[in-house]
Order: structure tokens, then sequence, then C-alpha cells
């Protein structure tokens, strides 16, 4: 049977209860298997007596479209762009900095020249984004920062829960971070990851773990995927390791480049993939760059 017989005859299955043969019409409404999204049904009742027969192949299925998910390459790294010169986000948080006034994070290459403009200009300090006036001090900073935080900023709900992580109250900062998650931060989704790894204010959950690493993950999250490679190569599923490593080198990951080194040296990567994750963590990386970033390099060294 061609392809094309195959997906019409699932077709037609999707309008005809999987339990009881029951055709969908104006008054009765199938829902579709959550899980597997491959059969519906007209009733929770036909559903569970269905469940014994279907079992194996929605356990199977759901596996399926998990890892399409999974695995499908992100167009960017989660980081995204800098709002001012648009150009990728290094992976580096050192070069980046989260203004307290509207929580835009910016790159250090824009900072520093809105540094070197207020100098040159005798200018009161300003965000080089918003332009507000320079807040005075970290109480100011807080303050403003809870004030994004009440009109549901989940970027300024992740600074705000590494701040109460910094100070060691783990529970608010657990609070925040999982309200940030719950909006679709990714950042929040790995550190949250962190939490039930280390355990700091929760019991220590793999699965959670494992979880939030993924949601990161899909969302562009370098670290999170190369993360996973790891659990994936400890549990031995090597296959999937490199899978998340080839992703992660993609967006500039170096840990991830690296341990496709060694897989290569291994004889576990071919030479012609390791050369293509190569090349595209290269242009990952120059992509990050430019001459106010090289600017703000050589400042910082002085």
């Amino acid at each position: 049977m061609s392809t094309k017989n195959l997906e019409e005859e699932a077709d037609d299955m999707m309008m005809y209860c999987a339990s009881c043969g029951t055709a969908e019409v104006d008054d009765i409404k199938l829902k579709t298997c959550t899980a597997c999204k491959s059969v519906r049904y007209c009733s929770v009742k036909c559903q569970k007596e269905h469940r014994p027969q279907h079992k194996r192949a929605c356990k199977k299925r759901a596996a399926e479209l998990h890892d399409e998910i999974l695995f499908k390459q992100p167009e960017s790294s989660y980081e995204g762009d800098c709002p001012i010169c648009c150009l990728p986000m290094s992976l580096d948080k050192t070069k980046s900095t989260m203004m307290a006034c509207c929580s835009k994070v910016i790159c250090d290459g824009c900072y520093h020249s809105n540094v070197v403009r207020i100098t040159r200009g005798s200018l009161e300090p300003t965000c080089p984004f918003c332009r507000h006036p320079d807040l005075k001090s970290e109480e100011e900073e807080i303050y403003n920062v809870m004030k994004r935080v009440k009109a549901n900023d989940p970027v300024a709900m992740v600074q705000i829960g590494l701040r109460r992580n910094e100070a060691g109250d783990y529970d608010d900062a657990f609070r925040y971070l999982s309200k940030a998650a719950e909006l679709g931060e990714v950042g929040a989704h790995y550190q949250l990851a962190l939490f039930y790894h280390e355990g700091k204010g929760v019991e220590k959950d793999v699965k959670k773990v494992v979880y939030h690493w993924e949601q990161a993950a899909i969302g562009g999250h370098p670290r999170g995927r190369y993360n996973l490679g790891c659990e994936e190569n400890n549990n031995g599923r090597i296959d999937r390791a490199m899978k998340h490593w080839v992703i992660a080198a993609t967006l500039g990951c170096d840990d991830s480049l690296d341990a496709l080194k060694v897989c290569f040296r291994g004889g576990l990567v071919t030479k012609e993939d390791f050369a293509a994750a190569l090349r595209a963590h290269q242009t990952a990386v120059e992509a990050t760059k430019s001459p106010q970033r090289e600017a703000a390099e050589e400042a910082r060294k002085v």
C-alpha cells in the first residue's frame, strides 16, 4: 500500500470512534487521544475500553511525537538578538546586561557604546534602550524589577528568582522561577532543572530535571541541550546524546562541540558530520561579533 493510501486510511480512521466505530456527526463530537493524536473517541467509556489494545501503539507514537519536537533544530539561541544592534547575543552571560528599568537584555557592545556616548558628551547616564535615567542604588533597581514582576514580565521574574537564590531564599526563588516558566521563559526552565538537580528547596527529582532541560532545549537553550546530551550519554544512549550535542553546537555551545570532538576521535562521529557541526558552530559564534563588542572586550581588559 502506498504512503498516500496509508495517509488516507489514517484520515478515515480519525472520522470514527476507535472503540465502537461511531462516526462524527453534528451531535456527536469525537475527541482525539491527547497522547498519540492518532485515534479519536466518542466517550471516556470507549477510550477506557480501547486502552488495552491501543496502549502499546499509543506509547510508541507519543514517543515519536515527543522526539519530533525535542530534536527539531531551533532557529536561534533562546538569547535572541540584542534589541539595539539586532545581532545575536553571545551565550556568555558576562557579555550582556539586563537593564532593571525595562528588563531588556543589552549586549556589551551597545552598553559600552552608550557609556562612551555619555562620557564624551558629559550627559546624564541613561539606559541605552529606553533612556530611563540610571538607577542610583540596588534598592531602586529591585523596586523597578519588582514593578516589572507585577506586570507579569517573566524576564524580571527570573532576575528576582536568581537574586533570591543568591541570598539563600530557595523557596521564594523557586516560586518566581516557576511562575516565569509557566509564562514560557526558557531560562527559567533551565534554572528549575538546576533546583531539582541540586535539591535546592525541593526534593531531588531526575524526571523533573530532564523535563525542564527538555523544555529549555526546545526553546533554544544550548546549555540545557548540552546537559540533556550528557544525561543521554550517561544512560548509554550515545546516538541521542550526539543529536543533542550537534544541535547545541550549531547554536554556538563550546562544550557540545568539545563533546562531539571526543566522539569523533572515538570513531562515533563521521568526519563529514563533525566538520558540518564545526562550521555551524563557527558561523554561530562569528554572528555574535561586531566592532562595538570588540571595543567593549578591549575596555574590560583595561
